[in-house]
């Protein structure tokens, strides 16, 4: 069992819900009616905040040829229904809890981007041994992201047992997801073998954190072999979810410009959206499950609608409002704001040189039985 998932958790969200855009968009766009904040909405009782629903495509058809190390073909014929029943499993998921798609999509990248797409952050800790579950970081990855893994190894495991790894399970799984909430459908080569490892302080020195500066988030991508263009497009997956208000809470008390001069809130957010904050996570410290949507326009839709919301000073986190204000990024995400194709298409390459990043073949891992436990125990690295 996952930590994410004991009994005795009860999460409570508050979640902030805006009715309108922003107070104006570009210089040359329109003025739109200023932002209207509802009272905010309790879900408890470990339900998920609940997104509006958008259309769901059918699930991609399976993919069929020949066996190779690493290719789109590589259960062709040992399992060759594998993406279409990670699809169907998705599907029945998504439409029942409507933030599966943002869950799934923060693990793979929380996973492929510390040692490698190699299902490590899947490995639950036990009393023996610690894993990427430890890491703060890691502490609010959803459990219903990882349900939505299991479900899918065990239907797999009834149609070809010991054949699919966990980690090709999560690439296959964010991909159907983002296609069925509108997103592009990109390649995916397979093959990848499960980690025998699971570090649990590699993530939270590994992965980009809420407040780091645009020059921190260049080189954690540089490091990593990611262009600023990938960077830009990859944290358009922002699009879908919700952070908590812990993440942002430094933008919205006590906040102090570069001068040391107190503010109300930080300047650069949408003032009416500022406000609508203050309310809504006026107790995070009590509760630090209060969160709000990343993309209050389109919560529920893998679209375009994030870059538009930076122009409008409505991105959530401060490293997300600092993607439109640093001059190296400001023209990518003016550029995904007017143009959803050029985004969907530079997010499509960048989730397939992501997908391929640092995996592990042959002997490098295992086909886990279990996405949670190692088959014969973790192996130390040497």
């Amino acid at each position: 069992m996952y930590p994410h998932e004991t009994p005795a958790m009860r999460l409570s969200l508050l979640l902030l819900v805006a009715a309108a855009a922003a107070l104006s968009a570009a210089p040359a766009a329109a003025q739109m009616p200023p932002i209207i904040v509802p009272p905010p909405v309790i879900v408890g009782g470990g339900q998920q905040p609940q997104v509006p629903p958008v259309g769901i495509q059918q699930p991609a058809q399976p993919v069929a040829g020949a066996p190779g190390a690493l290719s789109p073909e590589f259960y062709s014929q040992s399992c060759p229904r594998a993406e279409r029943i990670i699809a169907e499993v998705m599907q029945s998921k998504q439409m029942a809890n409507p933030t599966t798609a943002a869950g799934v999509l923060r693990v793979f990248f929380h996973d492929c981007f510390v040692s490698g797409c190699d299902a490590s952050v899947l490995i639950a800790s036990t009393q023996f041994e610690k894993s990427e579950h430890d890491a703060e970081i890691n502490h609010s990855l959803p459990g219903d992201a990882f349900d939505a893994v299991v479900r899918a190894k065990l239907a797999l495991e009834l149609e070809c047992p010991g054949v699919v790894s966990c980690a090709d399970i999560l690439a296959l799984a964010s991909r159907v997801l983002v296609t069925m909430t509108g997103g592009p459908r990109y390649p995916i080569s397979l093959g990848r073998r499960d980690s025998l490892s699971s570090s649990p302080t590699a993530p939270d020195v590994e992965l980009p954190h809420a407040n780091y500066t645009v020059d921190h988030l260049i080189q954690l991508f540089t490091a990593k072999g990611f262009t600023v263009q990938e960077l830009v497009a990859l944290s358009g997956a922002h699009t879908l979810g919700f952070s908590h208000c812990k993440e942002f809470a430094d933008r919205l008390y006590s906040f102090r410009d570069k001068g040391g001069k107190p503010e109300a809130f930080d300047p650069t957010m949408n003032p009416s959206l500022a406000k609508g904050l203050q309310a809504v996570c006026k107790d995070y410290l009590k509760d630090p499950t209060i969160a709000a949507f990343n993309d209050i326009m389109t919560p529920g839709k893998f679209d375009n609608m994030y870059f538009v919301n930076l122009e409008r000073g409505l991105g959530l986190l401060s490293t997300d409002e600092e993607l439109f204000l640093d001059p190296r990024t400001k023209p990518l995400v003016e550029r995904y704001a007017a143009n959803s194709t050029a985004f969907f298409d530079d997010f499509g390459r960048a989730m397939e040189k992501l997908s391929e990043y640092g995996v592990k073949t042959g002997a490098q891992g295992e086909v886990r039985r279990r996405c949670d436990a190692y088959n014969h125990g973790p192996v130390m690295p040497k």
